[in-house]
């Protein structure tokens, strides 16, 4: 069994210390994994307004959300200036590319994409996608190869925008298989790896479980492998970078010691055969642990696969 490393970098903070932190550990066990980054201005601040969601602030207590992410964060784009992330942080950025591990587009502004896309027309999305695109092409000189939504939050515009700039494979909504994704009437072509497990901040505080518990929790889940021999699982700069780095390199210590392959996205996606993808349909569904709702595999559509 395979299991592919998605580690999504939503902040300025998480840029600047959680992605050395990850890169360091992996590069300690011979390991790469795939970083998705957020290229634009860091706002986190905005996401307060999130406070009426249902089950925004249960998340909030469960996994302190304070202590991971730092009050100064927090107060960005609401009393202090968003730092813009790929602009100062750009030789980390660089850093992780030169060092061997797998670069994409996670955003160009996580919180307003997050809060936005689910609702809005194509050329809202359009205007979006191409801020990352052209932020990710001059920070690394060349064009991304992949991108994974922030927050799995998407529109169907978002598959026709990942063929039309000939994207590698994308890993934009949560299910069980790779796919080909079909959203109102737009048919994607760019191969769908789907987030497979539950991530750490769906698990920590839930049913009273500790990290150490969510960490054999989801050692529970992968012990037997499952029919696709590929599990996704997303990680965060801000928690597995940071408080939860202990964790989760027992995490992955554990899964080699059980002969388990961990490596990246983009390993995973050069091995499918793209002509026996299935195509699934993409919902906008709930996840128990996550507030709101994200983008989901769904009902396999065999007429148009």
């Amino acid at each position: 069994m395979r299991i592919a490393l998605k580690v999504d970098v939503d902040t300025f903070r998480g840029t600047r210390e959680g992605v050395p932190a990850l890169m360091a550990g992996l590069d300690a066990r011979g390991l790469k994994g795939s970083f998705y980054f957020s290229l634009g201005p860091d706002h986190t601040g905005w996401a307060l307004r999130r406070v009426f969601r249902p089950g925004f602030l249960q998340k909030v207590h469960r996994t302190s959300v304070v202590s991971h992410y730092g009050l100064r964060t927090l107060l960005y784009g609401v009393l202090l200036p968003g730092p813009h992330i790929a602009r100062r942080l750009g030789n980390v950025l660089r850093q992780t590319r030169d060092s061997g591990h797998e670069t994409g587009i996670h955003c160009y502004d996580h919180v307003y994409w997050q809060d936005n896309v689910a609702n809005r027309n194509a050329a809202w999305t359009s205007r979006q996608f191409l801020r990352a695109i052209d932020a990710y092409r001059a920070t690394f000189g060349v064009a991304a190869l992949a991108h994974c939504a922030a927050g799995w939050q998407l529109n169907p515009e978002l598959f026709a925008l990942e063929d039309a700039f000939g994207l590698d494979y994308a890993s934009d909504t949560r299910g069980t298989h790779p796919f080909l994704p079909s959203m109102g009437q737009i048919h994607g072509h760019c191969p769908q790896l789907p987030t497979t497990l539950p991530t750490l901040d769906e698990l920590v505080g839930r049913d009273e479980l500790t990290v150490e518990g969510a960490i054999d929790h989801i050692l529970d889940l992968t012990d037997t492998p499952n029919a696709a021999g590929l599990h996704v699982y997303t990680l965060h700069a801000e928690l597995e970078g940071q408080r939860f780095l202990t964790p989760f390199l027992r995490l992955v210590d554990t899964w080699r010691a059980r002969g388990v392959e961990v490596g990246t996205l983009g390993q995973a996606a050069a091995d499918l055969d793209l002509r026996a993808l299935p195509r699934h349909s993409v919902i906008m569904g709930e996840i128990e642990g996550r507030s709101g709702t994200l983008g989901l595999q769904a009902q396999r559509l065999d007429a148009l696969a």
